[in-house]
């Protein structure tokens, strides 16, 4: 025994087997007979011995490791979904590397590049430009499988996807405002222009959102004002500066939707430094069902998505094209639904 530990030949010669029988054993590869691996792993756990990930990989093709990219893991929905993918990845034996790229996409492709170095077995990525998607591409022609989560990304038709789907989201909203008697519905978003037509992939979540609470307001005989859409960067204090500016209107709106759970937070606290009631002056709907929206009063009406399951199916996703061991079939696209979860700050108590 050397001293830096059991060797794999210790726990061959304690075993009473050849040194190739205990690899085979220890990897779980090969053929070996129920009764030698389990005389093998008595004698390696009666030693303390540890198999050698990096030799058990080379042996295999396999590092039991995934790569998971997003843009801010402090943001709770990028949380809840991490959690649901590493309850699926886990009791299948992976481990987990996590990049967290700030939307930076020079940061994505980087982290791209150093988890393929480190052979991880697959990647699961929320896009930070959903329009550039070269890097992804290479990825996957390296051999490296990728499923995309919350949006879609230009020129990567062949990766597997599980998103929102978010134009729906969004219509059910304004169409709960409307049936409260709203016609003048504002909104807070990220996006910085109307997308026409139903292309999604390569457009960010919120970009898609604004394209059904147009279509939602069109539906309902109101033309669209511009002047109701309020551009906010993603952070909570652009998003209280928009709704400010919103609410100084000579018209101003008598709902607002928020797009994203930031600009929620934002979007609230304007409405009670401005002193309005809601739902009495202001109705108002936020994106996620964040555990401080029902600790403020009014409790916030909120589109509830699925986050979870969205890390879960992502997770399950990416396991079945590990086992599919590189052979090529059609890309899986899955479409979740959220459901509207109506609450004080749009219905009277």
């Amino acid at each position: 025994m050397t001293g830096n530990g059991p060797s794999l030949i210790d726990v061959a010669r304690a075993a009473g087997v050849a040194t190739a029988t205990a690899g085979r054993a220890l990897g779980g590869y090969g053929q070996v007979s129920a009764r030698t691996r389990e005389r093998v792993l008595a004698a390696a756990a009666e030693l303390g011995y540890r198999t050698n990930g990096l030799a058990r990989s080379m042996i295999t093709g396999s590092t039991q490791t995934i790569g998971v990219v997003v843009t801010d893991v402090a943001n709770p929905f990028f949380a809840t979904a991490l959690s649901g993918i590493t309850d699926v990845t886990h009791p299948a034996g992976f481990e987990v590397l996590l990049a967290n790229t700030g939307g930076d996409l020079d940061a994505e492709r980087r982290a791209i590049t150093v988890m393929s170095e480190k052979r991880v077995d697959g990647v699961i990525v929320a896009a930070a430009q959903p329009g550039e998607g070269a890097h992804l591409k290479q990825a996957i022609g390296a051999g490296v499988p990728v499923v995309l989560i919350d949006r879609l990304v230009r020129g990567v038709p062949e990766a597997d996807t599980v998103t929102i789907d978010n134009e729906h989201a969004a219509t059910e909203a304004v169409a709960h405002l409307l049936e409260l008697g709203h016609r003048r519905i504002g909104v807070i978003t990220e996006a910085v222009s109307l997308v026409s037509g139903s292309r999604k992939r390569g457009l960010f979540p919120s970009a898609v959102r604004l394209r059904g609470y147009f279509e939602a307001l069109r539906a309902a005989g109101i033309e669209p004002d511009e002047d109701l859409v309020g551009v906010a960067r993603y952070d909570r204090g652009s998003a209280y500066d928009a709704t400010m500016r919103l609410l100084a209107h000579a018209a101003p709106p008598t709902a607002l939707l928020c797009t994203d759970n930031v600009l929620a937070t934002g979007a609230y606290r304007a409405v009670q430094d401005r002193g309005l009631r809601m739902p009495g002056e202001l109705s108002l709907i936020g994106f996620d069902d964040e555990p401080w929206t029902t600790l403020v009063r009014p409790e916030l009406t909120v589109v509830e998505q699925p986050t979870y399951e969205l890390g879960t199916r992502a997770g399950r996703q990416l396991l079945d094209r590990i086992a599919d061991g590189g052979r090529p079939r059609r890309p899986h696209h899955v479409e979740l639904h959220a459901k509207l979860v109506a609450r004080g700050s749009t219905l009277p108590g």
